[in-house]
């Protein structure tokens, strides 16, 4: 089975008791068994003496915001989960193909550059069709007439449209590697009906929205299409409403938001086409959205968005901040046209790093595909209010007290992320108006919804930390690189 062999290249076993999984889906295969690690300061003889206990084990979180894939298209097959249905080892769904006249059924699609398509909220609208989740091939070969920039996800010619296509474990060995040994969310929601920017906005204040003052939070409302219209000019602030940064810098938690400088992948407001624009530190971008937090401004705290070289270097030298948020730039996002190997090489450092330094046992690392890209997804997205919720993206939880080989089928989305920062720093303040001493004119206080889940049931808190887990940053896959 190419699976085992190629997870058996990294040392991962692919076996588990069903006791140990934790899932009451079909036991997916985890983690070998691991070597004991002696009591520290976080294990559970040291909590009589003192020691945080729960969640407040956790002393830094870590949000890891990788780019445009869907659930199916990483984990759609993956033992356990919620992923393509079959029949027999063969996809018993398809999708129409107005350009054919056929139906597409998923494949395994083993080339380290796809294209997606198109990813807008309107694309949104059409891919999930009232719940038939059967747009996604025509909205792809609608979104090719007129691409002239590689930069679009649409854009990238290959033919037959790419949208359909999944890996597995042969072709992101280490992904699959942290969700057996890890924790892998199969209902992990994008916050958002929509592309990068409003999902990125989501992810630091739980809420996208366009404002007509840039110092009246009340001034805003819901967009989830063009929340910025001059997004990339540094002359004023756009973004009026409180992101989560205010109640930490206010309860004097500390934060970073850490950038991979070079070019930002996507196209302001999701246009067709456009030529690469820079992603520096001090300039707003699609994924740099806090700097146009008139807030973040007023706290002094932009020199908080800082290259991720600085992320690297504190996790070496056990000096991360209480909350981080590790943001890629074109080619290590994975995001259409950067390959897939690259981002799981850049995500796989990171994680390196952190599990070799002082703080790995007292950290949480979150990782997340911020949008679907266009690619299928075969389940309906529940609604939450006007803004959401938008298409499934893989969701993976790594931690010395995260459970080990266990699927989570909670609701969650990146709402989760704030509710645990919250829950854990702030005493359970919420981004909510009506206590959060800035109050603004969001339409939900989204970490509330009850359909949202919780992410402290991915960790045991009564387990010694676990050891590190590296991985190799270059893992031997079957993906086909481009050709020239």
């Amino acid at each position: 089975m190419r699976t085992v062999s190629r997870l058996a290249t990294l040392g991962v076993c692919i076996s588990l008791l069903t006791a140990a999984c934790g899932s009451s889906a079909t036991t997916p295969p985890a983690s070998p068994t691991l070597p004991s690690a002696a009591p520290t300061a976080g294990s559970p003889s040291a909590a009589a003496s003192g020691a945080p206990s729960g969640i407040h084990k956790i002393a830094h979180v870590v949000v890891i915001m990788q780019e445009n894939r869907s659930f199916d298209t990483y984990f759609g097959t993956y033992p356990g989960a919620d992923g393509i249905p079959m029949t027999n080892g063969q996809p018993s769904v398809c999708v129409p193909d107005p350009a054919s006249g056929a139906c597409d059924r998923p494949f395994h699609d083993t080339r380290d550059l796809t294209a997606g398509g198109p990813h807008g909220s309107t694309n949104a609208t059409a891919d999930i069709n009232a719940g038939q989740m059967n747009s996604f091939v025509a909205q792809a070969e609608k979104a090719k007439k007129g691409c002239q920039n590689v930069f679009n996800p649409g854009c990238t010619a290959t033919g037959t449209p790419d949208v359909m296509g999944y890996v597995d474990a042969n072709e992101i060995p280490n992904y699959w590697a942290y969700a057996q040994n890890f924790v892998l969310q199969d209902h992990m929601f994008e916050p958002d009906a929509s592309w990068s920017l409003p999902a990125h906005l989501f992810t630091v204040s739980g809420w996208s929205a366009r404002c007509t003052s840039a110092t009246d939070p009340m001034s805003c409302t819901s967009d989830l299409n063009t929340p910025d219209p001059d997004i990339g000019k540094t002359s004023a602030p756009d973004y009026a409403w409180t992101d989560l940064t205010y109640l930490l810098h206010k309860n004097n938690v500390s934060w970073g938001y850490y950038l991979d400088q070079g070019y930002q992948p996507d196209c302001d407001d999701d246009a067709i086409s456009c030529a690469p624009k820079p992603q520096k530190v001090g300039v707003p971008e699609i994924w740099n959205p806090l700097p146009d937090f008139t807030d973040v401004r007023q706290d002094g705290q932009l020199g908080n968005i800082q290259d991720t070289s600085k992320f690297l270097a504190a996790a070496s030298a056990g000096t991360l901040p209480s909350v981080s948020w590790v943001i890629p730039n074109g080619k290590d996002s994975e995001h259409p046209p950067a390959l897939i190997s690259t981002g799981q090489s850049y995500v796989t450092n990171i994680i390196n790093t952190v599990m070799a330094g002082p703080d790995w046992s007292s950290t949480a690392i979150f990782l997340a595909w911020d949008d679907w890209g266009g690619f299928y997804d075969h389940v309906q997205p529940p609604t939450v209010d006007q803004n959401g919720y938008g298409l499934r993206v893989p969701g993976l939880v790594i931690s010395p007290y995260a459970r080990s080989g266990y699927v989570d089928h909670q609701t969650l989305s990146f709402d989760a992320y704030l509710k645990f920062i919250e829950d854990d720093f702030l005493g359970g303040q919420r981004l909510d108006p009506a206590t959060d001493g800035r109050p603004d004119s969001r339409p939900t206080v989204r970490e509330n919804v009850p359909i949202l889940g919780n992410l402290v049931s991915d960790f045991d808190f009564n387990q010694a930390p676990r050891p590190p887990l590296p991985l190799p940053v270059t893992p031997p896959t079957d993906l086909v690189p481009p050709k020239g």
